[in-house]
């Protein structure tokens, strides 16, 4: 009989197994559930006159597990392929009875910039499980100069 429940019980946890019930075609694309975790990483963006600032959690991650680059000039890629660790249990007959707070084996996320970014000036800092880029603007193109032409 316990086969049965586990089965019942297997078939009703939500949200994962009704989601693959109502819509079987997103469970078989790799690329979308990809997709769906990259887009999980919350990111904040300033944009302010002089740069634009993105502000991503990346908590149990170091700077050394993630990487920041600019494809195509216009494309900012911040890609991490480390996994956090786990603190270690010294203490003989302690074991976790529940892990919860998970980092994505793969973590990436682009963001379309702006014409006016400035790619060779990218900086990037990672404190306190918070990965902070700033871009820099370049300075607006100067106004096209009218003349005036006299008709004779």
């Amino acid at each position: 009989m316990s086969a049965v429940a586990d089965t019942i019980n297997h078939w009703f946890s939500f949200p994962e197994n009704i989601e693959k019930l109502l819509f079987p075609s997103r469970t078989h694309d790799s690329r979308e559930n990809e997709n769906r975790e990259f887009s999980s990483i919350p990111a904040d963006i300033l944009d302010t006159p002089k740069e634009i600032i993105f502000y991503l959690d990346v908590p149990g991650l170091s700077k050394s597990d993630i990487q920041v680059s600019a494809e195509d000039e216009s494309t900012l890629v911040i890609k991490s392929g480390g996994k956090r660790k786990r603190e270690e249990v010294e203490e003989e007959g302690c074991k976790y009875i529940r892990l919860e707070r998970k980092a994505p084996q793969k973590l990436m996320r682009k963001f379309r910039l702006p014409e006016t970014a400035n790619v060779s000036a990218i900086t990037a800092r990672c404190e306190n499980g918070v990965l902070t880029v700033v871009v820099e603007k370049l300075p607006p193109p100067p106004k096209p100069k009218t003349v005036e032409v006299a008709i004779s």
